[in-house]
């Protein structure tokens, strides 16, 4: 298994002049941020993999880009049963897995190849926080979508050896990863699942990404992105969580006191124990990266901003699958770029729980999910 990235070594290729070695080399003050919460412990167990130098679209460069995976199942000889499940803002193989994958579930282990892959910047894989200097930290490159299905592809194709994907499937950033995956290799991906997401953000979810940027950044604590650890931005982290119960959730949640119904006893000990409980263990920058790209994630930088033209490539049978009550990505959104999709199918999610519903604690949501998944996967393709 390749070091992780806080321990691998940083040296400079040997050819690198030694007056550009040493600069390279010298203590600046902005070291990596030790994090246990992004262990093992947490969310394992799961493998790294280097695939070597990421150039990005935005012009910046990852050196000894490292992806953390899990892998779920046995690949089959015909080679043609793997399904990858990209990860959502926030979230981690080990939500995937305890959420959506296991016997008897659509996503089945015993049928499937299951590789569920980490985001860039969601913290396993190579992060703000776990990037050696200088290059980590607040000085971490801009990530795009597309630069991390171009590093999934790498994985796939090179660690192992796939030339196909039976399937495609990831809510919110993983359905933004989906689309493109779908978008940038049509003749590999044979059925494509993207939930509660768009192809091309909107502006109004651009605008409230945003809030959620600037809660965090205007912490006096985030020190322009060079603090000593997370708690020193929790006020930031907790204005970040009130606004995802805002609009993570929906009205009928609150109104029917879901919260309650999960075992909360008031609004503020949901907020506090659950919302700020989540995110107060988790890296700013790294949500920052990941904030960032999730603005800015649009399938038709492809094709010169041609959206019909972007999704008119895809030939992956296709389930396009909203949260009926999100407030993200609502179902008119998505539904927009359902018909432009050849030969897709809308498939809506009736649930209360909002955006949120992804977290999985709305069952007669994942038995939709479950029942919509096995009939795509069911379908020739």
């Amino acid at each position: 298994m390749p070091p992780s990235p806080a321990t691998r070594r940083t040296d400079p290729p040997r050819q690198t002049p030694s007056w550009l070695r040493s600069a390279q080399s010298d203590e600046t003050g902005e070291t990596m941020i030790t994090n246990s919460y992004y262990t093992q412990d947490v969310h394992g167990p799961y493998e790294l993999h280097d695939i070597g130098t990421l150039d990005l679209e935005e012009g910046g460069t990852i050196r000894g880009c490292t992806l953390a995976y899990a892998c779920f199942g046995t690949l089959n000889a015909a080679r043609d049963n793997a399904i990858l499940v990209p990860t959502w803002y926030s979230g981690t193989n080990k939500i995937i897995e305890q959420v959506y994958i296991g016997p008897g579930r659509a996503l089945d282990p015993d049928r499937y190849f299951i590789i569920v892959v980490n985001q860039i910047g969601g913290g396993l894989s190579t992060s703000p926080h776990n990037t050696p200097a200088p290059a980590g930290m607040g000085n971490f490159p801009r990530v795009r979508i597309g630069d991390d299905v171009r590093a999934q592809h790498r994985l796939i194709t090179g660690k192992f050896g796939l030339t196909s994907l039976a399937l495609v499937v990831g809510g919110s950033m993983g359905a933004q990863q989906t689309y493109e995956w779908a978008v940038r290799y049509p003749a590999m991906v044979r059925r494509a699942a993207p939930i509660a997401g768009t192809a091309r953000n909107t502006p109004h979810d651009f605008l409230f990404t945003e809030t959620l940027i600037e809660a965090i950044t205007s912490d006096p604590g985030f020190n322009k992105g060079f603090y000593g650890a997370s708690a020193e931005v929790r006020e930031g982290l907790l204005r970040h969580a009130r606004l995802w119960a805002v609009m993570g959730w929906s009205t009928e949640f609150f109104q029917q006191g879901r919260h309650k119904a999960l075992g909360f006893s008031s609004l503020d000990d949901f907020i506090i124990n659950f919302m700020f409980g989540y995110f107060s263990v988790m890296d700013p920058n790294d949500l920052l990266c990941m904030a960032w790209k999730w603005q800015r994630g649009d399938v038709s930088r492809l094709t010169g901003g041609d959206l019909r033209a972007a999704l008119g490539r895809i030939t992956a049978r296709t389930f396009v699958m909203p949260m009926t009550s999100d407030m993200f990505f609502p179902p008119a959104d998505c539904q927009a770029e359902w018909r432009l999709i050849p030969g897709a199918e809308f498939r809506p999610i009736e649930t209360i729980d909002g955006h949120l519903a992804l977290f999985g604690a709305d069952p007669d949501a994942l038995g939709q999910l479950d029942r919509h998944l096995s009939a795509l996967l069911a379908m020739e393709a």
